[in-house]
């Protein structure tokens, strides 16, 4: 099982990012968690608040940049509060947008490492492209938990700590 992320920069300033590294990562670190398909895949578009506010506008009605925006191939959200979501079994996961002032303002009050938000950015925009979410309590307990877990693995502290970046 693969999973491999190919990024789309919209937004110059991401090119001093080592985005692939953190994609290569993310793909050794996921699947060890989560069953996948085979050979499975997520685009990111690297862009800035003006191109993910607009896209914030159109697709959630809210007219705000925002850090990241996930949209999955196939909808495998559970009903159930707390539940799992359905097993993907499309390879092509979806898509992924990620602002950077927003990625790089969060980074620094929170007093995180770029790199170490960034990642958990990545993860987070992956995970809804999975069926988590955080819209009540226990989804949000099965999301950051795993996303604590699999961040731990790559020395990175649980962000949810200090500060909550993804509401």
């Amino acid at each position: 099982m693969s999973l491999s992320f190919e990024f789309v920069l919209e937004d110059t300033r991401w090119q001093v990012q080592d985005l692939g590294a953190i994609g290569t990562k993310l793909g050794a670190v996921i699947p060890q968690y989560l069953s996948l398909p085979t050979q499975c895949s997520a685009v990111v578009m690297a862009c800035d608040d003006a191109q993910i506010a607009q896209l914030n506008k159109d697709f959630r009605g809210k007219p705000q940049p925002t850090n990241v925006l996930s949209w999955p191939s196939e909808e495998l959200s559970m009903q159930q509060p707390g539940a799992q979501p359905k097993q993907a079994l499309d390879p092509e996961l979806g898509d992924i947008a990620i602002a950077y002032e927003t990625c790089v303002r969060e980074s620094h009050e929170a007093g995180l490492a770029f790199v170490d938000h960034l990642t958990h950015l990545l993860l987070h925009g992956l995970l809804h492209l999975l069926g988590y979410d955080h819209i009540d309590d226990a989804d949000a307990d099965v999301m950051e938990g795993l996303e604590i877990k699999m961040l731990a693995s790559l020395g990175i502290s649980n962000p949810y700590i200090m500060y909550d970046a993804t509401q």
